[in-house]
Order: structure tokens, then C-alpha cells, then sequence
């Protein structure tokens, strides 16, 4: 099977002496909504291996990154001076942040730029032409460097303008080290799948993961299914799951996929037991059987018991995947769930990869010890989803060059 990666160039495989690199890089970190400090800056440091490869072989750094969604317009809370002061604080480089990615301003702080001085860009987002993918939005970006370098995983599922249209417009264009990592670790899934092959999936939505389910199921062994679109393959099953969050609308194709994987000998494990509660900021869950669940009440993470049955069947894996956490563990009483599961991952021999979003986030709250465990975390949620499908994502594409 041809490899995701060919036709495409490596950034150490680039002159980059006294060129001015464009590195298209995913700093959309989280905010605290209440002080805008940065909350996780893991996608700053994934990115630091390949700025730095730039940085020592003599290049003008210009990297360039959206935060957040300003649909077009310069909102002040989403500027990305806080992410500049991070970067600088972790890896020692001067950081000069112009006060826009185009115009004069971001041309002298590249022009005057210095060894040991590195360029962030202005939001991409402050400006519509980004998300429309425009071509002279691109060509304004172009103007400004000599290399494009893309390390945006995160965003490669996006056919937006620095990361579409911008590095086709580059003849000297390349990946950097995250995005030849995230590629290769992902394509296992795909390519190389050793059995048995579990894959963990959670969330919100069936219909947001359709695609993914129905890739998994033609490739791994058992679905371990937790989050809220647990509710309705369990409501599908024919669960009284009383006020819990349930796609009405897509029980009749969770009843498709079900007979599907059973048809594919693929066992789909669903909860057994569950954390509920009348409230989504209730301090205190109640445990009780998927059968059992009271009146008015909402199933908000998964119980011990179904962390059990999951920890068994990944015990015995040597390959697992997995997307979503288990339920709501942004509040503490039902973080136990993706804890548990993010544990027993941990725990297994397997190959383990986790497919970025929510339960990666997760992972990197319950500290770094836990995300130290895993053989690879993606920094793509929807990318890593879209790789795995097999869908041709723009801003890989973008940047392979025919052979």
C-alpha cells in the first residue's frame, strides 16, 4: 500500500541557510475563559523539534497559526501574544509578535530578524481570506517567505489558506518532524494493525463518528464505546436511558452499525453501569446499572464496572485506538471513567495511540506522568479521524509534489 508520505519532503532534507521559513504550525491552544491564560501548551511544545532544526541551520523563522475562531475579524482576546510569551518562556528564543500576519510591520520584524530571533505571526483568523481559503490571501503570505514548512496537523483537515493554498503556491515546500510522526503513527492503524486491535471511542455524538466507527469495524477486533453516544447505541439496544442525552434521530443507523460489527465478529462493548445525575454541575455522581438508572436522571460518564470490562479486553490488545473520553470529566465527579480507561491503556502491552481532541486534553489534565504512557498522542482530533477514514486531508496534499 503507497505510504500517506510519498511524494512529500522532509524539512532536514531543505537548504534553509539565511532562507526565510514559513513554518505553519497548530498553536490553537485553550484558554482559561476568565483570565486567557493558556490552559495546555503541549501543541507549542510538539512543534519545538522541527523550529528548532530551523532555527540551527541559520533560517528566518516565521510561523504562523490561528487561535480560536475570530470568523474574520481582530478580536482581542484571541491574539496570539500570550502564546508568543509561552514559546519564548520554553525555549529561550526572542519572540517578536508583529501586530498583523501581512503588511509592513510583519515584513521589517522578518527583515530585521536576527540568530536566535524568531517570528509569530498575528492570528491567520483576523483575516477572512484564511478560513475562505483565498489565493491572494496566500500570495500576501507567500511575499513574505522563500520556504513553506508544514507542521499544522492539527488543521490539515482544513482547507484553509496557509495550509491549502499558500504551500502550493511553494516551490520549496516540506513537513516538519510533528506532522511526519503523526502520519506515520496514524497510517498504523490503517496499514499495519496488529490483532487484537481494540479500539476505545467516546464523545458526544454517533453522527459525528459515523465514518470512523464504520472504518474500525472493518479493522479491529472490539469497540470499547463510552460518552454520551454510548446513550444511544444502548437506547438503540433498547435501553430506558430516562433524561440522558440521546440522538433520537440516529437510532435506527446505531442499530445499522451494531449488526454491522456483528456481522464482522467485531464485539461492540457498551456500559453496564454508569455515573448519573439530574444536573450537568451536580457535585456528586450516582452509580448504578444502565438498567437501573432514576427518573430525571443523566448518565454523565461510565462506571467501574464497564472500566473493568474495558481494562480485560484492552489488557489482552496489542494494538489500541482511541477517540473521546468517557464522559463529562471536565467536572470532577465524572472523570473517573476516561480516567480509569486512560489507566488501563496505560497498563496494556499494546501499541497505543490517542487521537487528540477532548481525551487527549483529558489525558494531559491528569498530568503528565499518565500521557508519558502512551507510544503516541496525536495533536489532531477531527485530522487524526479524517487520516484514519482515509480521507485525503488539504493540508497533507498540499504539500506532496508529483514524482
Amino acid at each position: 500500500m503507497p505510504s500517506r508520505l510519498d511524494g512529500i519532503r522532509l524539512v532536514d532534507e531543505l537548504e534553509l541557510e539565511n532562507q526565510r521559513v514559513f513554518i505553519r504550525v497548530d498553536f490553537n491552544v485553550p484558554l482559561d475563559k476568565s483570565t486567557g491564560e493558556i490552559t495546555d501548551d503541549e501543541r507549542i511544545r510538539a512543534a519545538l523539534r522541527t523550529i528548532q532544526h530551523v532555527v540551527d541551520r541559520g533560517a528566518k523563522v516565521i510561523l504562523a497559526s490561528h487561535l480560536g475562531r475570530p470568523d474574520g475579524e481582530r478580536v482581542a482576546g484571541l491574539s496570539l501574544e500570550p502564546v508568543g510569551a509561552r514559546l519564548a518562556e520554553i525555549s529561550g528564543w526572542e519572540v517578536h509578535l508583529p501586530d498583523d500576519c501581512l503588511g509592513d510591520a510583519a515584513k521589517k520584524v522578518i527583515s530585521d530578524q536576527r540568530p536566535g530571533q524568531v517570528c509569530l505571526l498575528e492570528n491567520l483568523r483576523f483575516h477572512p481570506g484564511e478560513e475562505a481559503n483565498d489565493d491572494e490571501f496566500a500570495r500576501d503570505l507567500a511575499d513574505l517567505c522563500d520556504i513553506y514548512i508544514g507542521e499544522a496537523f492539527g488543521a490539515a483537515h482544513r482547507a484553509h489558506a496557509s495550509v491549502h493554498a499558500l504551500p502550493k503556491m511553494m516551490r520549496e515546500r516540506a513537513i516538519g518532524y510533528l506532522m511526519r510522526d503523526e502520519i506515520e503513527a496514524l497510517s498504523k492503524i490503517i496499514n499495519e494493525p496488529a490483532h487484537p486491535f481494540v479500539a476505545v471511542l467516546g464523545g458526544s455524538k454517533v453522527k459525528d463518528k459515523i465514518g470512523i466507527i464504520e472504518t474500525l469495524i472493518d479493522r479491529c477486533d472490539a469497540l470499547c464505546i463510552g460518552g454520551a453516544m454510548a446513550n444511544t447505541l444502548l437506547a438503540a439496544r433498547g435501553a430506558d436511558m430516562k433524561a440522558s442525552k440521546i440522538e433520537s434521530d440516529w437510532l435506527a443507523g446505531s442499530r445499522t452499525l451494531l449488526e454491522k460489527a456483528e456481522k464482522k465478529g467485531v464485539d461492540v462493548l457498551l456500559p453496564v453501569d454508569v455515573r448519573s445525575a439530574d444536573d450537568l454541575d451536580a457535585t456528586e455522581a450516582v452509580v448504578s446499572s444502565v438498567g437501573a438508572l432514576g427518573a430525571g436522571q443523566m448518565a454523565l460518564d461510565i462506571g467501574p464496572e464497564t472500566v473493568e470490562r474495558f481494562a480485560t479486553r484492552l489488557a489482552a490488545a496489542k494494538m489500541i485506538f482511541w477517540n473521546g473520553p468517557m464522559g463529562l470529566f471536565e467536572n470532577e465527579p465524572f472523570a473517573g471513567g476516561t480516567l480509569g480507561v486512560a489507566k488501563a491503556i496505560v497498563d496494556s502491552p499494546a501499541f497505543s495511540v490517542l487521537g487528540g481532541g477532548d481525551s487527549a486534553a483529558a489525558v494531559h489534565r491528569f498530568g503528565s506522568d499518565l500521557a508519558k504512557g502512551f507510544d503516541f498522542i496525536s495533536t489532531g482530533g477531527g485530522a487524526a479521524l479524517e487520516l484514519i477514514e482515509g480521507k485525503p486531508l488539504p493540508g497533507i496534499e498540499s504539500l506532496r509534489i508529483s514524482q
